[in-house]
């Protein structure tokens, strides 16, 4: 179902053309659509052309008396397409003006797009027809630049197709007031708190058809430039919102992921590296001991999103084992946002490998948990809540886990290894590039470093490909991680050293590698 959303404000002379057009566009390109109009307290005729064309057209209306804006509008139409959605992963919508300078031809195109794997379609208005004021012109040009969005050069368009998933994913947190601005500038807000949740986004050419408009405009271009101005804090704080989400749910991505796998085959290789390399033996005890504790630093760009740490808590027995517990801690927020997100892990103490992996997630008063028991002896390893057991590799590691284990493998600049040791085999292998040394400054001294580049080609989230993530560690004995830096289609996120605690020499309390 395409769910085509109309927000409609005096529009009497526009608004049952366009109406109707949109009935030709899906009768030559045959989809099954739902027209959702809004009539925003219209003092014209439009309650009458509507009702006449509700008779004729599958179509729904919904009234307010009083105005209440563009925004409040658009973002009723569009939780009401979401309420009304049996199957979001494949239903979408689409939003579009009732004073025709969207032209509904371009509908089309982006459901192609959407059909193709696109989440997100945003019509460019790359041309125009028809004349403006030259206020008007400069301010549709510029106002796009103020409210940038990674990978789009118009971001006021108004003219999107979304897949309904992106539209929950984004409403998840229940906030009551999903866009908090007006006119041109919530059109921006939409795109840039949509983006971040679209696998792809993918953008069409359109015309602006100013040539058809019946009404003078009702923006008033010099205060359409400077609310955009101010505008930019929102913009940037909902993708600074999702940024600290996005770097909490990626570090465990390989792990919690919407499509799970009820079985894969075993894989029996432990580590394997082109035959250009050297294979070198591993150290006989890993570089950290119980008690340490790593925090650091969330930023996006130059704004402090939270804070995370990295413990190794204690030793504890699991069945039987006695295994290393690791904790790793996000804690942070913006704006209305917040999360708290707890990842731990159990390896065995003598082997190294996983027993136990552990994610709880507490977002806006919502929480959720997902643990995992792992036999790498049998194995297989098992989700809580789930009876089928799944196949794992020989010496199998979780996301947490394998935080500390890079620490302990030997690394070599402009060598390339990879590691077949994640504990969900279709997740491998993970690549790891050793691309430099060099100096950085973090916790307060400077370190020389080594700089590495995992990646996980089969996988998603801060180590996926495209992501090209970064992490330091220092180039010493204990391998410290000094931080870690991974791009989302919105921008960087890092990771920074704030503080070191109780990092000892103490070999007795160290798990033994391997």
């Amino acid at each position: 179902m395409i769910y085509v959303c109309v927000p409609v404000h005096n529009e009497a002379r526009t608004a049952g053309l366009v109406l109707w057009k949109v009935r030709q566009v899906f009768t030559a390109f045959p989809r099954e659509y739902q027209l959702l109009v809004l009539d925003d307290a219209s003092t014209d005729d439009t309650h009458e052309v509507l009702a006449s064309y509700a008779k004729v057209l599958p179509m729904s209306i919904v009234t307010h008396r009083e105005r209440r804006g563009y925004a409040r509008s658009l973002e009723e139409l569009l939780r009401l397409a979401l309420q009304r959605t049996d199957r979001p992963k494949r239903d979408c919508a689409i939003t579009l003006h009732a004073d025709f300078v969207h032209s509904p031809e371009s509908m089309e195109d982006m459901v192609k797009h959407l059909e193709s794997g696109a989440d997100l379609v945003v019509a460019e208005l790359v041309e125009q027809r028809g004349r403006t004021s030259r206020a008007l012109a400069l301010a549709r040009r510029w106002t796009p630049r103020l409210l940038r969005v990674a990978g789009l050069r118009d971001t006021v368009s108004g003219f999107l197709a979304l897949r309904l998933v992106v539209l929950r994913q984004a409403l998840r947190r229940d906030t009551p007031q999903f866009l908090q601005t007006e006119g041109w500038c919530a059109s921006a807000e939409l795109v840039a708190r949509l983006a971040p949740h679209a696998r792809r986004l993918d953008t069409v050419p359109a015309a602006a058809r100013y040539d058809l408009v019946q009404r003078p405009s009702r923006v008033k271009p010099w205060r359409q430039l400077l609310e955009a101005w101010r505008a930019r804090s929102v913009i940037r704080a909902a993708r600074t919102a999702v940024a600290l989400l996005l770097i909490a749910v990626g570090l465990h991505a390989q792990s919690d992921t919407a499509s799970r796998t009820d079985s894969a085959p075993p894989d029996s290789a432990h580590a394997t590296f082109p035959q250009d390399m050297a294979i070198v033996p591993p150290p006989a005890a890993v570089p950290f001991a119980v008690g340490e504790r790593l925090v650091y630093g969330a930023r996006y760009g130059p704004f402090s999103v939270g804070t995370a740490t990295m413990e190794v808590a204690g030793i504890d027995t699991i069945r039987g084992v006695e295994a290393v517990h690791f904790v790793f801690l996000i804690d942070g927020g913006a704006l209305w946002y917040h999360i708290h997100q707890n990842l731990e892990s159990w390896v065995g103490r003598h082997d190294f490998r996983s027993r136990r992996f552990l994610n709880q997630t507490e977002e806006k008063g919502k929480s959720w948990e997902r643990r995992f028991d792992i036999y790498p002896d049998s194995g297989f390893y098992r989700e809580a809540g789930r009876d089928t057991a799944v196949a794992t590799v020989t010496d199998p590691l979780d996301d947490a886990a394998f935080l500390y284990w890079i620490r302990t493998v030997p690394l070599e600049v402009g060598k390339r290894y990879e590691y077949r040791r994640y504990f969900r085999p279709e997740r491998n292998p993970v690549i790891v590039e050793v691309l430099k040394r060099e100096r950085v400054g973090v916790a307060g001294k400077k370190w020389n470093a080594i700089v590495i580049r995992p990646r996980i080609p089969n996988g998603g989230g801060i180590f996926a490909e495209k992501a090209d993530a970064r992490m330091w560690l220092s180039d010493d004995s204990l391998r410290v991680m000094l931080a870690l830096q991974s791009k989302f289609s919105f921008g960087q996120v890092t990771l920074k050293l704030k503080e070191i605690g109780s990092i000892k020499e103490n070999s007795a309390a160290r798990p033994e590698h391997p």
